[in-house]
């Protein structure tokens, strides 16, 4: 078949209709056929496909074709990115060996005068300061690199919120490590591309270069400053090795009430110490121990294994006696266990309790004889018991004793531990001074994503009378790359839209691939998107991630599946992976090439008057002629900066057009290759505009268009580019890169819920240029036509239209009452339907519409993969404050096509609507007709929980061979004892809690749409008698239940509203895969 698209035919059966007049599968086919014989006549002569590529062999003087060697491409990109971190590297070797040197030399004095200590603090107002010993920088100005205001004369001090910058302490920091400004100063005037330079001091206080201005605060949630620097990823990282920490949590009744808010919140600080490097699990114990979550062993300190921890310790209870040979059992047969992934470097018990009288030396003295585990103790709450004993186990087991007495003592002292581990590190030197390289984070200061280099520097100061080293880390010395630098050394545009570099670290964590977009990344987490999650997993691309790690050079050439750029496509491909370590580093370098994408053009048109020729037909006022033009915006030349995706297209077009007609584009500032790779496309494609114009459009046809490679995109009539919403840069457009991946005609509806206006009833249809030479396939542009979808829905309406028809089914008439014509494309949306109901949702996921026949077609014509986006957040849970009443509700589709094959006797539909508000908001609309369930969310989106909900039930007869019950329609208002019979006949009785009671009611699960109905016979159900009591008020997350017996009182039910993915329910069970949210106020 030449097209990704698929024709359903929905029969809405009706008793007087035979199912012998249904269409056969012969005709469905000829229908089929006909159609896709129009479109392939239309596309192929409209898009002018061929042309195109004829007009590429006449140009063959203006390019040459060229190889991309992926093994060379790889090792180059990895070696350009080792040089650029092997010169941070040395930058950041300096700053940590002047920082020591500039400690030893500094005199601590006890007597710090504070105004004499000059400073700007960071956090002051730019306009104005209150204290004498600060100052404010007046030669700020925008940085393009930093993209705000800074300073290069002088560094910025950050002091925690909480800490005094007065202290003693704070002041002699101050001193000495303003020393660091001509140095951070040098580093700066020997690598000008240099970002941020950072000391973090174990005291708490950060010094950067250049001085920047604090972020603005007024617009955060709560608008107090809690960065502490002691807490960024790259801080903790680099202030002490690798650990395996089992935290210890006592859930004794002793600690109950403030205590244990306490030592949650502490557990939870606790969490927030550790790296992508260590790995942690949480037990919790009183007469018995057991792990706090659903981890058996220690876990990945990673940021979602954490979230998890920190959630099961929210659930803890206090209660029982304390028993801490139970606790401390379990806690050192978890650290011992050797068939599990850990650190293998620091062992460590962390022991949060109020106190006790016991010191379990048994348990030490027979675990833990040598002391290999560290064992540090927190004291927590104000209470009167004996300290002694906890104090004991922390000094005979190499560890600390803390006290946290209430909420303020927490954030310090639950990191201050990192010092006693850092004291190995001291005495190890130069063996531990190695810079590590941390995984992507989000920049404190709006640098965007950036990996950071981090070095410790140690105390070396002389103390006591044998002048011995006092073994402590001063804090972490730091420099961040931005992921901006290392895509610059990554270029793509020679490997098309869908080749793409990426890169991994030592946790299998990509800090580098084109679906690395954390929209909801937070400043203090990592960005932590694994590759198997990055792309869709398969076997082989584990075995690749292992390689990867460990510092293997390989290739693999494998079939693979492909998300397109949208999420809404699943397409197949075949792609090479070639990797190789970056020396110097823990991470690996990768490049993805498609079979297509072995070769490209290279433009060779260097002479200025050709260059001059196919640039004319840029100029925005040849539009009318050349049709509306789009260029990729990308960086053409060093000083021509691309738009924001929000600025107007054109604009910088015209920007393009001036920079090289007065320079050139031969001018050294610019990207040559890239410069004449566009003006080669627009000479191209103004060729082919030229063709265009000597055939007039045909019928069905608003507008042709042709993308390349290149960057250029041209929509012709111009006006039909004023109404192009597709991505101007070609290599993230989604129709484009599909286009590429598939050899047939490509269908591209808008998506239904970015729909500026229901009236955009029209679709792309694309396809790739399949252009040969010299033996060598490329695709370097795509080419099609934008359909209008009413005139071409009413040529196949006539299409099918039996001649002489005197039967009800006379073929897909429009808005027929026995047939629903429904075109899909390859995804399972909506291209086409004979129904106007359905016209509005062009584009529209059909599982949404039908989800229980897109369940029956996944199980047959599609294939259903299962996919998840682990760079969103889902929306808090809130609390509700509404009534008793229904929070949501589960409706019932059956498959349709069942009732046809089984040749069951047809029935009228039922037409059930059925409204869930909010006091005066109306949340949400589900509307069930025939086999249809839709879901019609309101625009302004209520934001609470439902309190009531009315059903409205029209007549409907059930198919012959059933037998039914009696029951009542009520209407609930969510107010105790006020349910209304609307039937009078055994009613049911009210419950003092507003919840209603039916015993001995018979359910029979069948009808068209799934709806369950009981009645003494078909007629009571015409008088409306239907079953109300299967829908019944429901808290959300309970499990739905669909059954053929005796209801029984509390029945719960709830809505699944799937994503992209059909609501899965068969007769007699419901199958819940997929994401999906009880909430019907769910954005």
């Amino acid at each position: 078949m030449d097209y990704s698209v698929c024709l359903l035919l929905l029969l809405s059966t009706v008793s007087s209709v035979s199912t012998g007049q249904f269409p056969t599968a012969q005709m469905v086919k000829e229908w089929v056929d006909q159609m896709q014989n129009d479109l392939i006549a239309l596309t192929d002569t409209a898009s002018g496909l061929q042309d195109l590529i004829k007009i590429y062999k006449t140009h063959k003087a203006h390019f040459s074709v060229e190889t991309n060697n992926a093994r060379n491409l790889v090792a180059t990109a990895a070696g350009n990115i080792e040089k650029l971190l092997v010169k941070r590297s040395q930058a950041l070797k300096r700053l940590a060996t002047e920082a020591e040197k500039f400690q030893m030399e500094h005199e601590w004095r006890a007597d710090s005068e504070f105004d004499k200590i000059v400073y700007y603090n960071a956090k002051d107002d730019l306009n104005q300061t209150e204290k004498k010993n600060r100052y404010v920088p007046d030669d700020f100005d925008v940085d393009p690199d930093f993209k705000r205001l800074v300073s290069y004369n002088t560094t910025a001090v950050h002091i925690p919120t909480d800490i005094y910058e007065g202290s003693t302490i704070i002041l002699n920091e101050l001193n000495w490590t303003e020393a660091l400004e001509d140095v951070f100063r040098k580093n700066k005037e020997e690598d000008p591309s240099l970002l941020w330079q950072v000391f973090g001091s174990a005291t708490g206080l950060a010094r950067y270069y250049p001085a920047s201005p604090w972020i603005d605060l007024s617009n955060s949630a709560n608008k107090i400053d809690l960065y502490d620097v002691r807490r960024r990823p790259w801080y903790i990282q680099g202030a002490a090795s690798p650990k395996d920490m089992l935290i210890l949590v006592d859930a004794s009744g002793s600690v109950s009430g403030l205590t244990l808010k306490l030592i949650r919140t502490s557990v939870s600080k606790m969490l927030e110490t550790l790296s992508d490097d260590d790995y942690v699990n949480v037990v919790s114990f009183n007469e018995k121990a057991s792990h706090a979550a659903c981890f058996e062993n220690l876990v990945q300190a990673n940021v979602r294994n954490k979230r998890i921890l920190k959630d099961a310790v929210q659930n803890i209870v206090a209660k029982g006696i304390t028993n801490y040979k139970g606790g401390f059992e379990l806690a050192f047969e978890q650290l011992a266990q050797m068939n599990v992934s850990r650190a293998n470097c620091n062992k460590i018990i962390m022991l949060f309790t109020d106190g006790g009288e016991e010191r379990a030396e048994e348990i030490f003295e027979k675990y833990n004889p040598k002391q290999a585990v560290r064992i540090f103790t927190f004291s927590v709450g104000q209470h009167n018991y004996d300290k002694g004993p906890i104090q004991w186990m922390a000094c005979a087991n190499k560890g600390y004793y803390y006290e946290i007495p209430s909420i303020g003592a927490i954030r310090i002292n639950t990191q201050e531990y990192l010092d006693v581990l850092g004291r190995p590190m001291v005495r190890a030197d130069k063996r531990a001074k190695q810079v590590q390289w941390t995984n992507v984070y989000l920049d404190a200061l709006e640098l965007g994503l950036v990996i950071t280099g981090t070095l410790p520097v140690f105390n070396k100061t002389k103390t006591g009378s044998k002048k011995s080293q006092n073994h402590l880390i001063l804090g972490v010395m730091a420099i961040d790359v931005s992921l901006d630098d290392i895509k610059r050394l990554t270029p793509r545009f020679t490997f098309g839209p869908n080749g793409y570099y990426f890169a991994i670290d030592p946790n299998g964590y990509v800090l580098l691939h084109p679906n690395l977009q954390p929209l909801t990344a937070k400043f203090h987490e990592p960005v932590t998107l694994d590759f198997l999650d990055a792309e869709i997993e398969n076997e082989i691309k584990v075995e690749m991630r292992k390689k990867m790690i460990d510092g293997q050079t390989g290739n693999y050439t494998i079939f693979s599946l492909v998300k397109s750029q949208d999420e809404r496509y699943i397409d197949q491909g075949h792609r090479m992976y070639s990797f190789a370590p970056v020396k110097g580093t823990d991470y690996s370098l990768a490049l993805v090439l498609p079979e297509y994408s072995m070769h490209y053009i290279r433009a060779t048109i260097g002479d200025t008057i050709t260059q001059a020729k196919f640039s004319e037909s840029l100029l925005a006022d040849k539009f009318d002629e050349y049709g509306y033009t789009f260029i990729a915006p990308r960086v053409y030349c060093k000083d021509l900066k691309p738009p924001d995706k929000n600025k107007n297209n054109t604009e910088f077009l015209m920007e393009f057009n001036n920079y090289i007609d007065t320079k050139t584009p031969n001018n050294p500032m610019c990207n040559v290759e890239l410069v004449n790779r566009l003006l080669l496309d627009a000479g191209i494609t103004s060729d082919l505009i030229k063709l265009w114009k000597q055939t007039e459009l045909q019928l069905g046809v608003l507008a042709r268009f042709v993308a390349t490679d290149g960057g250029i995109t041209r929509v012709y009539p111009k006006s039909a580019g004023l109404y192009w919403k597709e991505e101007a840069e070609t290599y993230e457009s989604s129709f484009y890169k599909r286009s590429l991946d598939n050899d047939l005609y490509i269908f591209t509806p808008t998506p239904y819920l970015k729909k500026e206006n229901t009236s955009d009833d029209s679709i792309l249809v694309s396809r790739a240029v399949n252009l040969n030479v010299d033996g060598i396939t490329l695709k370097p542009a795509v080419a099609g036509v934008k359909l209008d979808i009413s005139a071409w829905m009413a040529r196949f309406i006539n299409t099918t239209q039996r001649m002489n028809c005197n039967d009800e089914i006379c073929g897909c008439q429009r808005n027929d009452v026995y047939v629903d014509c429904v075109i899909l494309d390859d995804g399972g949306f909506i291209v086409m339907s004979n129904r106007d109901e359905y016209i509005d949702q062009i584009g529209s996921f059909f599982g949404v519409i039908d989800p229980a026949l897109m369940r029956s077609l996944n199980d047959s014509l599609f294939t259903y993969k299962q996919t998840y986006d682990y760079q969103s957040l889902c929306d808090p849970k809130r609390d509700s404050k509404a009534a008793a009443g229904l929070r949501s509700v589960y409706v019932v589709s059956y498959i349709s096509q069942t009732l046809t094959r089984t040749h069951t006797q047809p029935t009228t539909h039922t037409h059930l609507v059925i409204h869930t508000c909010t006091l005066t908001h109306a949340c949400s609309h589900i509307l069930i007709s025939r086999h249809t369930l839709a879901l019609h969310q309101h625009k302004d989106r209520c934001k609470c929980t439902c309190s009531h909900f009315d059903l409205q039930l029209l007549p409907h007869t059930f198919s012959n061979g059933h037998t039914h019950t009696r029951t009542c329609t009520n209407t609930s208002r969510g107010s105790p004892g006020n349910h209304k019979s609307v039937c009078g006949a055994d009613e049911k009785r009210s419950r003092g809690d507003g919840e209603s009671v039916r015993v001995g009611v018979e359910v029979t699960v069948t009808g068209l749409g799934g709806l369950a109905c009981s009645a003494n016979t078909p007629s009571d159900v015409e008088k409306g008698h239907c079953l109300s009591s299967l829908i019944k008020r429901t808290t959300c997350g309970e499990t739905m239940q669909i059954v053929r017996q005796t209801l029984v009182r509390r029945r719960r039910i709830c809505l699944k509203i799937f994503k992209r993915i059909a609501l899965p329910v068969a007769l007699g069970r419901a199958d819940t895969r997929g994401r999906d949210s009880c909430s019907c106020c769910r954005r």
